[in-house]
């Protein structure tokens, strides 16, 4: 195919500000359709990138080679097992389902059908992420001991949507949301997990959903993460804290590319995913200790992963497998929660 004709299904917060800037930079890939109800967001993306603009999903089949579902979480799986079912190669933004079980059986059915399924795991590709994977590759921090990552925010007010006021059924609250993040990140570094234990709660009046969570994980080898998402935090905490046997690297703020993405930027634009100097993080001691540049970020490598999996049956960006393997460590941080117990993993 010479050209990838992706239809994306949603236009909220992923849709628009990831996936279509991201799509659309990307070469071999055009952005031919999007479903949002919304006239407004379909003038949008008409004039913005050349896409028709359509209200039912049932429209973006003959449009597309490729699909993108960017939709509420709850339909994260019906809305990938439709596109499977009609052969059509699927990116799935990030929980792919709610439970491991629709996970495997979305793993399942693409492989049956012989078609691309890959998750947007995007922070993969976060600059400081990368930054932590290559400190911890070269041994700048001797054995890693303890990995300390944290998504917080200041929101004492709360937004409103879905994500914040639905139920169970809505697939919301932090732990599915930044939480896949940082689960996923963990067990890309320090490998599967054996032990999980979770604290969460509901602080502010009016949310439905957890918005203050911490998860402790036992990895197979003995590593321990620490991993924090909130909405209630007033002041910060680091980024990143990973503490080794010779050196610990400390990270303070988030990655640019979102950012810059919600300033309009884009993704190709030279020095997207660089980060400032003046958040660059410490590798060292207290003794002896030396600013470390962060890695640029890379979100499009995401999208040039998938071009070259459709194109040149590479592997694609992210192993779905990697993602139910995640999902299985987010349900028993939420059984933790429930029943104030450790879980084990097999």
């Amino acid at each position: 195919m010479s050209e990838i004709r992706v239809g994306l299904v949603g236009y909220g917060v992923a849709g628009a500000y990831f996936h279509a800037p991201l799509i659309h930079a990307t070469p071999g890939l055009s952005l031919a359709a999007v479903v949002t109800r919304n006239a407004e967001r379909q003038a949008e993306v008409g004039a913005r990138y050349g896409a028709a603009g359509v209200s039912e999903v049932e429209e973006l089949w003959g449009r597309c080679d490729l699909v993108v579902v960017a939709s509420p979480n709850r339909t994260h799986v019906s809305l990938a097992a439709a596109a499977i079912d009609r052969g059509l190669p699927v990116v799935v933004d990030k929980p792919l389902a709610r439970t491991a079980e629709e996970g495997r059986g979305l793993v399942r059915l693409a492989k049956e059908r012989g078609v691309m399924l890959t998750v947007f795991q995007n922070r993969r590709w976060d600059g400081d992420f990368l930054t932590v994977r290559r400190l911890a590759g070269e041994g700048a921090l001797g054995e890693v001991r303890r990995f300390e990552s944290r998504f917080e925010r200041w929101r004492p007010l709360p937004k409103g949507g879905w994500r914040e006021t639905g139920g169970p059924e809505e697939v919301g609250g932090l732990l599915y949301d930044l939480g896949s993040h940082l689960v996923d990140q963990a067990v890309q570094l320090l490998g599967p997990v054996r032990e999980v234990y979770c604290e969460s709660d509901v602080r502010r009046e009016g949310v439905a959903a957890d918005d203050d969570t911490f998860v402790a994980l036992t990895h197979a080898d003995g590593v321990r993460s620490h991993l924090w998402v909130s909405s209630v935090a007033a002041r910060l905490g680091p980024r990143f804290r990973v503490l080794g046997s010779e050196a610990a690297y400390v990270k303070y703020g988030l990655d640019v590319q979102e950012e810059r993405l919600r300033a309009g930027v884009s993704p190709d634009a030279p020095g997207f995913g660089e980060d400032e100097e003046a958040r660059w993080g410490v590798l060292g001691t207290d003794d002896e200790h030396r600013v470390v540049r962060t890695e640029a970020g890379a979100y499009l490598d995401f999208y040039r992963g998938v071009v070259a999996a459709l194109r040149d049956g590479a592997a694609p960006p992210v192993d779905p497998e990697s993602v139910v393997e995640a999902l299985s460590v987010i349900e028993a941080a939420r059984s933790s929660a429930d029943r104030r117990i450790v879980v084990r993993l097999p």
